[in-house]
């Protein structure tokens, strides 16, 4: 059994966590300083939407690192 494949989607997924946490630690910062919300309402509308974006984020790094990682390493190791 080869190992490439599982240890490219295990590096896969640190890169993919690292890259999470940096891009969202900007963006959302970003996002909350600029904030221009009035009421009580559309402070929740503004909040639910930064949820959908880290959600988003979270797929796109976390989620697709390590297939990405997988493939790279079956295809070049093995």
């Amino acid at each position: 059994m080869s190992w490439a494949g599982p240890l490219g989607a295990l590096i896969g997924f640190g890169l993919g966590l690292l890259e999470y946490r940096l891009i969202s630690a900007v963006v959302i910062g970003a996002l909350r300083r600029t904030d221009r919300s009035e009421t009580q309402a559309e402070k929740d509308d503004y909040e639910r939407r930064i949820r959908i974006l880290r959600a988003v984020l979270v797929v796109m790094t976390i989620g697709f690192m390590p297939i990405l990682g997988f493939v790279i390493g079956r295809t070049l190791f093995d």
